[in-house]
């Protein structure tokens, strides 16, 4: 379904939503496995094939994998990485790190597409922060996500509130998608923005939402393989997604996991149905 006077973006039915929904748990299940599987000494090799027997068992397809000729099932992005990194078996985790891990499904046609940054064992205060920080970042821009507001509505929020935590870089070059029968689809979604301008919001757009937060500045560059984003400066980043729906009543979060259960509640948002 798509709205007429915006060909470029595609409108979901609530059926459709339904099934972005089972895509979406797909890669929620996902992610909660490798949460629980990220410990010292594996490497980001071996959590990409945790990740592709978990999407493939569940009958979806590992959506990165290939894509643009990406070779992974995962972005597994450590410490200084951004987004972007490719799974490898030299790349082993070590106690403090921190792994961020994009993850994407694709269930009868649908997309989900998701993102944590997770602490392999004990990490310190600053590191914890920074997390804290991003993630709820990505909330308070989830929160825009309502019929009649504007796109520049959702980077203001994030931005504002990664702003008044301190000194963090807040990355621009990269952000969030529409996402559907795609996995990157319009429009494209800043985490940065002015209240009230750009495109308005509305009933069964999907969009995934992804603030990129480093502990240094905001700027990044590409490595030399074509995928990997680290910081410029080359202090740690911190990436959080989710892959929500407009809804009458509000956003609808299709990537949730059981322990964001409490923060729905609390943002007041639809229940996805756990």
């Amino acid at each position: 379904m798509f709205r007429k006077a915006d060909p470029a973006i595609q409108l979901k039915t609530e059926a459709e939503i339904a099934k972005m929904r089972a895509a979406g748990q797909v890669v929620a299940r996902t992610l909660d496995l490798l949460r629980s599987s990220v410990e010292p000494g594996m490497s980001t090799l071996d959590l990409d094939a945790i990740a592709e027997r978990s999407i493939r068992g569940a009958g979806a397809i590992p959506s990165f994998k290939g894509y643009h000729g990406f070779p992974g099932s995962i972005c597994a992005s450590v410490n200084e990485e951004v987004v972007h990194g490719i799974p490898r078996e030299t790349t082993v985790l070590e106690p403090g790190d921190i792994i961020s891990v994009d993850c994407g499904a694709i269930l009868d046609g649908w997309h989900g597409d998701s993102a944590i940054t997770i602490p392999v064992g004990e990490i310190g205060e600053a590191d914890r922060r920074m997390l804290e920080v991003c993630e709820e970042s990505m909330w308070q821009g989830i929160d825009q996500l309502r019929p009649g507001k504007r796109l520049g509505d959702i980077g203001h929020a994030i931005e504002s509130y990664i702003r008044s935590q301190g000194a963090y870089g807040n990355v621009q070059e990269y952000g969030g998608h529409g996402i559907g029968t795609e996995m990157h689809m319009e429009p494209h979604v800043l985490n940065h923005g002015r209240p009230g301008k750009g495109l308005r919001l509305a009933e069964g757009m999907c969009l995934a939402i992804e603030p990129m937060t480093n502990m240094g500045t905001r700027h990044v560059v590409q490595l030399e393989d074509g995928w990997t984003v680290v910081t410029r400066d080359g202090k740690r980043s911190a990436h959080f997604e989710h892959s929500v729906a407009i809804t009458a009543e509000g956003p609808m979060v299709l990537t949730a996991r059981e322990e964001n259960r409490a923060k729905i509640a609390e943002m007041g948002f639809v229940d996805p149905g756990f």
